[in-house]
């Protein structure tokens, strides 16, 4: 029996495809846009996918991965890719090990304990503080890379360090060893919340890009001793200084540290952006 990954276009998910020989087969999914852009009336709910993709579990003994919004034309805007609730998926597929999401306008999980998703991914321009908090205190013990794109208030990203406190405390992820919390307009105050973390005892990667970090939260991280015993520290897409750039060249430790930014001569420090607020390419 061969096994494969399959590209569907969301809308059409649910025509013969569905009750051919291929799901059976099936090992992952990609799922493109659901929805039609010029005719409201065609505009399936991701809830109403999500569902059926739920009901349809028998069909996908196999299925092991899924990703949800594989939308990259630069002209659909990250942040009007609105989801939903994924509860039902990750209770229908029990067997599930990598589960990719696109979007964070009306996402939630609900109350998340699944045994063996390794890998958890959620890229957005604004992640809410409601499904943050669901994340935050999901028991999977098997995960082993949790990245998170959290986004900007304009988008609907308002978690705040607080909100993401249990993942910092490594409540409910005793295999981890990728934490990627990326794309964040708040970096400094979570580099500063990071740098004492119990969560820095267990992972080997820590991965801070596309944010707005600064020195200020530079500073913080390279001053805690559980960085330095990281295989790598990703911090690409930042607005830290030259000084800064050579103390972390200057130390034993891998750091991805491309794509420094720079705040304009007429600019408040306060108005650093961070990487996709819109866009992906």
């Amino acid at each position: 029996m061969s096994k494969m990954t399959t590209q569907i276009h969301g809308r059409f998910f649910f025509n013969d495809w569905l009750v051919g020989d291929e799901p059976a087969h099936t090992t992952g999914i990609v799922l493109d846009r659901w929805w039609h852009w010029d005719d409201p009336a065609e505009r399936l709910s991701a809830d109403y996918v999500l569902a059926q993709l739920a009901n349809a579990h028998e069909r996908f003994p196999l299925l092991r991965a899924l990703f949800v919004g594989n939308v990259t034309d630069k002209k659909w805007d990250i942040a009007c890719i609105t989801q939903g609730n994924y509860a039902p998926v990750l209770a229908a597929y029990p067997q599930l090990e990598s589960l990719v999401i696109r979007g964070g306008a009306g996402l939630s999980f609900g109350a998340i304990k699944h045994q063996q998703l390794k890998t958890l991914v959620v890229q957005t321009a604004g992640l809410p503080a409601q499904a943050v908090r669901e994340l935050a205190a999901a028991n999977l013990p098997a995960l082993e890379h949790l990245e998170l794109w959290l986004g900007c208030a304009y988008h609907g990203g308002d978690s705040t360090v607080a909100d993401l406190q249990p993942i910092l405390n490594g409540i409910g992820l005793p295999n981890l060893i990728t934490l990627a919390l990326r794309n964040c307009d708040y970096a400094d105050d979570l580099a500063q919340a990071l740098a004492n973390a119990p969560i820095l005892e267990r992972i080997k990667i820590l991965d801070l890009s596309l944010g707005n970090l600064s020195d200020v939260g530079a500073e913080a991280l390279f001053g805690s001793p559980s960085i330095r015993k990281f295989d790598m520290l990703v911090l690409h897409h930042h607005y830290m200084s030259d000084d800064m750039l050579d103390c972390w060249a200057a130390i034993d430790l891998a750091v991805e540290i491309s794509v420094q930014q720079f705040v304009g001569d007429n600019e408040d420090e306060a108005q650093r952006e961070i990487a996709i607020s819109e866009y992906l390419a």
